[in-house]
């Protein structure tokens, strides 16, 4: 399966650009797009915003997106971003192992949401749309000893949250409602929809 990771070149226009270097984001789109180029975004993303967690991972991807259809005008570009949210707090990716533990210790036990913003743009044809996918997400009650456990088979530095979805979701998720795959970081069924309205498979 071809898929490009070359360097931005503004006289190039790839069909479709992922704008995100997210090897997880890379599989899932993978399984609905045969090729496809990768060039992660170099956007500035915003940590809060007045609107609420889902105006703010609608943002986000606009962000990324942008930043990469500003220099590829003839190509569709799809940026995406994913937070998990409890009432109030949004838990992005921990800046340490004790902040790991720490996201980890206050959903334990509890139903969060997690929310994955996308939005496509094609700058030539003037198409500037975004979407936003949440998940309900209910967590086993555990304790320091469980983290740890689960730690051993997940690095948490680089996921939403401190946890995979994917990965050991037995040691520590109860059950879930709603798509797996915008869990992992890209909703497979509004992507796919987007590329069935434009053709693009």
């Amino acid at each position: 399966m071809p898929i490009s990771k070359e360097k931005a070149n503004p006289k190039e226009s790839p069909s479709f650009i992922l704008a995100s270097g997210s090897p997880r984001r890379k599989e899932l789109l993978s399984d609905l797009l045969s090729e496809f180029s990768i060039h992660s975004s170099s956007a500035v993303e915003l940590k809060s915003h007045p609107g609420g967690p889902l105006a703010l991972v609608r943002e986000n991807a606009r962000l990324k997106a942008s930043e990469i259809a500003d220099r590829y005008s003839r190509s569709w570009v799809l940026g995406a971003d994913t937070l998990v949210w409890l009432e109030d707090r949004i838990y992005g990716k921990p800046n340490d192992w004790e902040e790991a533990h720490s996201m980890l210790g206050e959903l334990s036990g509890k139903t969060h949401s997690v929310s994955t913003g996308l939005c496509l743009i094609h700058r030539e044809l003037d198409y500037d749309k975004t979407k936003v996918e949440t998940t309900r997400v209910s967590f086993l009650p555990f304790g320091e000893k469980e983290r740890e456990e689960y730690f051993r088979h997940v690095n948490p530095l680089d996921k939403a949250g401190a946890y995979a979805m994917q990965t050991r979701a037995d040691l520590i998720i109860e059950s879930f409602e709603g798509s797996k795959s915008n869990v992992i970081g890209l909703p497979k069924t509004l992507v796919n929809d987007w590329l069935e309205e434009f053709s693009l498979i």
